[in-house]
């Protein structure tokens, strides 16, 4: 692997200007891809496949033709003033007339007067109107929504206060905002503390634009045809920034400490290459591994996003093996620190922080062990009260129409009426179909904590009818998740009774379902990853226990970064700091998602700063002096690495899109315990007690393992020329340029 990387290397420095021009041709082809591909909208494909929910709203789509089950939908929401009644004469004739105008568009699947559905609550106070559209919000026009936002302001002329939930008018919020800068920005300040050098801050920062610009290029030229939407370029792009720079950021290193060493240009882009190119290359692979992983879920909207983020990660990669040795070869001397400019001989600098910080926990390592794993099984404690759910408008800030929506009716109608459940009756078994609907919506409307059952409504064949029930309790009430499964526990014995079945669906049955599939899920895909990791580092290490380690330190610093989520997002411990409008339920997505990323940046660090340790270990260092020599070379580089991925990840806590703030949130503080718990403080203690241990590998399974030779010990057999050169013999000198 080294000697392979070193030669890729060697060969991108030398033939900088075509390796230069192939990525620009690239970044141009994919960029005018994506300004000539169509507008990219949801595919319509099944959320999760497989639960009630998903099979009761598909069912709904097969037996209502016409219906548009995925269609968009608005909900008006009319509210009187105080000491009035929307039933007025005035008030009602306005309402009418909007309904009437609302149904009259040609992209309106249906509106109904609130008067005619009994839409009005009993104080008279709030009405509503549902207007259901043919085609799903991401295909609406402008002008479609302007027809309605028009006809809802002549209503608001009136007097009544006017308030729009459901997806057709939702106000799209902003999925990242201005993070991509803010991380920048912060990332630019932190490599320039690091390296001290304007060009070698900048290097890292120009590749990781250029990685991203292709991995976003190509996700928008490819989104109308596998359905990829804003979130799943946001997250590519979050990761792909924070790795691109890393990356990147660890073979300039490499290759300023090469110089300092005495080898020439090319030659150091080469050792560079080869042997942090080996630790970016089995880094990368675990982050792939982790997020190509979510595909096995069986969230299609998860695998997207796994996939996209896969990626951009391969793009990174890429980039630090071929672009970023092509740019060294472009300024080779401009890179270095300008003090060792103005002096022309470049010296080794030692990391002495990195080295005293070694030596203390190397003399307290049961200490340090303890103080980590008690600190971090703390933080860790929040998690074990998580709730997964789908925050919708009650997540949303006040000042937006959909939340206000939401507490008006409320209000009005009760806790329960914002999370209706929709049950679909199939009676093609029955012998007398309405007689079973009629039992069906009995039994469901005599369970206690159902307030209302709307009346059934048949298809055009008669074999299937649908109706809602109102739970007395909120969406993500814990109440509400009991009503469901008792109602679905009555199904069997009303299918034996009337010879007709059902299933309950909606908005609130599909978190339900879908939360608890993805809690089902967690600990296998868990299991996978960290199988397939303990495999790669085990050829990575050459060693049994390295590979365990890691793996635990990532289970403490994923655990305390699920707390964190849960004491913030959940609990609402400072949540009024983050934006977070109203604590509740963590988005069901989130656990999965973040097990996944933070395993593979976790592998990152491990790799980075302990393949350095394994090259020290493998020269013929002490074991506790390989764990210095590991900290001199690596800690201040991986400290900055981290840094940087911090400012990336905390960038996006400022999103408008709450499934991005937590991400972004969850990602900050995993990378903020990983790196500086786990990697800088835990694997040092840990190595400390084992000793020669840590390196053992029992000799069976040493023949077996491939060698890959990442610490970049088979690289003394390419390098002889520059050692040649070295010692007076002539080889070719690569000119100086600043």
């Amino acid at each position: 692997m080294a000697t392979l990387l070193y030669r890729l290397g060697r060969t991108a420095f030398r033939r900088r200007r075509l390796v230069t021009l192939l990525w620009a041709v690239i970044l141009g082809a994919v960029g005018v891809g994506a300004a000539t591909a169509p507008s990219s909208s949801d595919d319509g494909t099944s959320f999760m496949p497989g639960i009630e929910a998903q099979k009761a709203f598909d069912l709904i789509g097969e037996r209502f033709p016409g219906s548009a089950a995925d269609g968009a939908d608005a909900q008006i929401v009319f509210v009187a003033p105080d000491g009035e009644k929307v039933t007025a004469t005035g008030h009602r004739a306005v309402i009418d007339t909007f309904v009437e105008e609302a149904a009259s568009e040609p992209q309106v699947a249906g509106a109904v007067s609130p008067f005619t559905a009994k839409a009005v609550s009993e104080d008279g106070s709030t009405a509503y109107a549902t207007v259901n559209f043919k085609v799903a919000a991401g295909d609406l026009t402008d002008a479609d929504k302007s027809a309605i936002e028009k006809a809802i302001d002549q209503v608001r002329d009136s007097g009544l206060t006017v308030e729009v939930g459901g997806s057709a008018l939702a106000e799209q919020a902003s999925a990242g905002g201005s993070a991509e800068s803010i991380g920048i920005v912060l990332a630019a300040v932190v490599l320039l503390i690091t390296f001290g050098s304007l060009a070698a801050a900048g290097l890292p920062l120009l590749t990781a634009v250029i990685g991203v610009g292709v991995s976003m290029a190509s996700i928008t030229a490819l989104g109308s045809t596998f359905g990829l939407s804003l979130t799943t370029g946001t997250l590519a792009t979050m990761l792909g920034l924070a790795v691109g720079i890393d990356y990147a950021l660890f073979v300039v290193s490499r290759y300023r400490e090469e110089r300092a060493q005495g080898h020439e240009p090319r030659e150091a882009a080469a050792l560079a290459t080869g042997t942090a190119g080996s630790a970016v290359v089995f880094a990368g692979l675990t982050v792939i591994i982790a997020l190509a992983g979510l595909s096995v879920v069986g969230v299609p909207m998860l695998t997207k996003m796994g996939l996209c983020a896969a990626g951009a990660v391969v793009v990174a990669v890429l980039i630090a093996l071929t672009l970023v040795p092509a740019l060294l070869g472009m300024w080779p001397n401009a890179v270095l620190s300008r003090a060792v400019r103005k002096r022309g001989v470049p010296t080794v600098r030692s990391d002495n922080r990195g080295t005293r910080w070694a030596r203390f926990v190397l003399r307290r390592p049961v200490t340090v062990l303890v103080a980590c794993v008690v600190g971090l099984g703390a933080l860790a404690l929040p998690a074990t009260r998580l709730e997964l759910g789908m925050p919708g408008a009650e997540s949303k800030p006040v000042s937006s129409t959909e939340r206000r929506a939401y507490d008006a009716l409320a209000a009005g109608f009760g806790a329960g009426f914002n999370g209706p459940l929709t049950v679909v009756a199939d009676v093609r078994g029955a012998d007398d179909p309405k007689a079973a609907v009629a039992r069906i919506t009995k039994a469901i409307k005599d369970t206690e904590g159902v307030v209302s059952v709307s009346a059934a409504r048949f298809n055009p064949a008669g074999d299937t009818a649908l109706f809602s029930a109102v739970p007395a309790t909120g969406p993500n009430d814990e109440h509400t998740k009991d009503l469901v499964r008792t109602i679905r526990a009555e199904r069997a014995g009303l299918e034996k009774d009337t010879g007709a079945t059902f299933e309950v669906t909606g908005s609130t049955a599909m978190n339900i379902d879908v939360a608890q599939a993805l809690q089902d899920a967690l600990v296998p895909y868990l299991a996978v990853i960290i199988i397939l990791a303990l495999l790669l580092l085990l050829v990575v290490f050459r060693s049994l226990l390295v590979p365990v380690k890691a793996a635990f330190g990532f289970l403490l610093s994923v655990l305390a970064a699920l707390g964190a989520v849960v004491a913030v997002f959940q609990w609402g411990w400072g949540a009024g700091l983050l934006g977070v409008e109203q604590p509740g339920p963590i988005m069901s997505l989130m656990p999965i998602f973040l097990v996944g990323i933070v395993f593979g940046l976790a592998m990152d660090y491990e790799v980075f700063l302990v393949a350095r340790m394994r090259e020290a270990y493998v020269h013929g260092d002490p074991a506790p002096e390989a764990v210095v020599s590991g900290f001199r070379h690596s800690a201040r580089v991986v400290v900055a690495a981290a840094v940087i991925m911090i400012a990336v990840f905390s960038g996006f806590i400022g999103a408008g899109e709450a499934m991005i703030k937590t991400i972004g949130f969850g990602l900050a503080v995993a990378v903020l315990f990983d790196a500086f718990v786990v990697r800088m403080a835990l694997v040092p203690a840990v190595l400390a007690l084992l000793g020669d241990k840590a390196w053992w590998l029992p000799r069976w399974l040493d023949g077996l393992l491939p060698r890959v030779d990442v610490e970049g010990s088979g690289l003394t057999t390419v390098t002889a020329p520059d050692a040649a050169a070295a010692n007076g013999a002539t080889a070719p000198q690569e000119p100086a340029r600043i």
